[in-house]
């Protein structure tokens, strides 16, 4: 029980946290953000301003919402080990959920790139087993994207040297391998502008153009947030917040840093290189009735077997026991 639990009067480790109006201020702020957008594409006056209204509402909402956090673990010492679990299932619950937003892209993109459709012929000017479709000029993947690549995996090496140096109570070298990193993040934002503009396709010019903008635009967008996330990291780290033991707001920003990171090598593997539609060929040889018959038989038979040994041995009741 932490010192302020016992002063409390508090017999369990979890937080109750006080009324905030931050939800409510978020919801109608939001409110208003949509509203304001809605009446913006449909070009009416006051449209603009809500919009601006609605969004500087979310803005502040997360950063005071935010600011009572951190305030909770530092003053309050309201962070125990049974909360600082239910915050990492939450970051961990959130992270599945942006895999999940990226799988959508992802999946439109091979669904169109492996197997296009003559229907959407006429739509898309997609001619049946040709991809990237008729005029479009794909970039380079060794050119800019490789660059990228090589600017984003450094940014995972200087991030995991600030998680070590949190672990080792030097907060020196973790105020520079933030600086590092936040100015990597910032430079891959703008190598992928430089890209945009000078993009041989426009986001409207067909499926291909489509996909790749929504999945690449998206991860830069994720880039943008990660980076204002270690930004705030290395202010806290300048006021001297992280401690080997209590740092439960570098280690999300790192979880979220590593996930943009593993997406990013995804999209230059299969988006930028192609490579799953380089594959199919051979993903077609492999992949046949037959095939996956027979593998899947001889899935059955090794649970079958692994199963017996189990039971022999007395698997149940030992792990009824444990």
């Amino acid at each position: 029980m932490s010192h302020h639990d016992h002063h409390s009067g508090q017999t369990h480790p979890y937080h109750l946290v006080n009324p905030s109006p931050w939800p409510a201020v978020g919801a109608a702020s939001l409110f208003v953000m949509v509203l304001g957008g809605a009446l913006y594409m449909h070009k009416h006056s006051p449209g603009a301003i809500l919009l601006l209204l609605g969004l500087s509402g979310i803005l502040y909402t997360m950063f005071a919402w935010w600011r009572d956090v951190v305030k909770e673990a530092r003053v309050d010492n309201a962070h125990t080990p049974a909360v600082s679990r239910g915050l990492r299932a939450g970051m961990v619950l959130f992270i599945t959920s942006e895999i999940l937003f990226f799988a959508a892209f992802f999946w439109a993109f091979f669904g169109a790139s492996t197997l296009p459709k003559l229907p959407l012929e006429e739509t898309w000017a997609i001619a049946q087993g040709v991809w990237p479709p008729a005029g479009i000029h794909p970039f380079d993947p060794f050119h800019l994207p490789f660059l990228n690549t090589l600017i984003l995996l450094l940014s995972g090496c200087t991030v995991t040297w600030a998680h070590f140096a949190i672990l080792h109570n030097d907060n020196k070298s973790t105020i520079q391998a933030l600086w590092y990193t936040v100015i990597l993040g910032i430079l891959f934002t703008a190598c992928q502008a430089y890209e945009y503009t000078h993009a041989a396709f426009g986001f409207k010019d067909g499926i291909y153009a489509t996909t790749f903008f929504m999945a690449t635009g998206f991860h830069g967008f994720h880039v943008i947030v990660g980076t204002i996330f270690l930004a705030v990291c290395l202010r806290r780290a300048y006021n001297g917040h992280f401690t080997p033991q209590k740092h439960l707001g570098f280690e999300f920003a790192a979880w979220y840093w590593h996930f943009v990171d593993v997406v990013w090598l995804f999209l230059f593997v299969f988006v930028y290189c192609d490579f799953a539609n380089k594959l199919m060929p051979a993903f077609e040889k492999i992949f046949t009735g037959t095939n996956l018959l027979v593998a899947f038989l001889l899935s059955l038979a090794a649970m079958g077997y692994f199963g017996v040994k189990f039971v022999s041995k007395g698997g149940f009741p030992k792990a009824a026991h444990h």
